[in-house]
């Protein structure tokens, strides 16, 4: 989530040069999620091992949503990447735990939402259900609050917590343009394909299957960062 532009650099341009660096790995996040789905519906013991998790989603409720997106959006990564030599110091304990705060939280909003686009356009895997959850997704819920909280919470973190900083941030002209538009492009070319496939899948295994796509995402933002911060020391 550190995608942001300069002041030279039109945030829209930043945008499409993170898409245009996460488009790789983004085919490869894509291809793992189809590969679920397609496994979901034409073999039979990846069907029922999906079929136990999805009961264990029922029988717990909104807690495996805060703790199954806690620890693959927060904790997962952030022991693999204190492990790492080359990004240990890309993030220190106390933003890793925060960080691990707030993806459980937002596993609790991600399911709550997937929840009432179940209850609101309908469960069935079609094209026509899935193109317009998809569409409500990417267009409305991403642009008018996931990605604007989420840019919000990673500056306070990364800023050490500052508040005045980012309510200076926050006054200061063209916020949404600055911090959040680069965000939307960037999470479009990785993102909208894959929720998609999510939306394939029953209501139950839609969390789960986000969950996994989330760590590795995480994952391949913190090298791509950590390789881009190498090439600028060198220049």
């Amino acid at each position: 989530m550190s995608v942001t532009s300069t002041p030279e650099e039109a945030p829209w341009i930043a945008g499409l040069r993170s898409a245009r660096a996460n488009l790789a790995p983004g085919l490869v996040l894509q291809a793992f999620g189809l590969a679920v789905v397609l496994g979901y519906y034409f073999h039979e013991p990846t069907r029922l091992w999906f079929t136990r998790l999805a009961d264990l989603r029922n029988d717990t409720g909104v807690l495996f949503g805060i703790v199954s997106t806690g620890l693959f959006g927060g904790l997962i990564p952030l022991l693999y990447l204190k492990a790492a030599p080359t990004t240990r110091s890309q993030v220190s304990w106390k933003q890793g735990f925060a960080l691990t705060g707030f993806w459980a939280y937002k596993g609790f909003e991600i399911g709550l939402w997937y929840t009432f686009m179940a209850w609101s356009i309908g469960e069935s895997p079609d094209v026509r259900t899935i193109a317009v959850k998809s569409a409500i997704d990417q267009f409305v819920y991403c642009p008018l609050w996931a990605i604007p909280t989420t840019a919000l919470f990673y500056l306070w973190s990364k800023t050490g917590f500052d508040s005045g900083f980012v309510m200076n941030d926050l006054r200061a002209p063209r916020w949404y343009l600055r911090r959040v538009l680069p965000l939307l492009f960037a999470n479009l070319g990785v993102w909208l394909p894959l929720v998609c496939i999510i939306y394939a899948l029953p209501t139950p295994l839609q969390l789960p299957l986000q969950n996994i796509v989330l760590c590795f995402f995480t994952l391949m933002l913190a090298h791509m960062s950590h390789r881009e911060s190498a090439r600028h020391s060198l220049e």
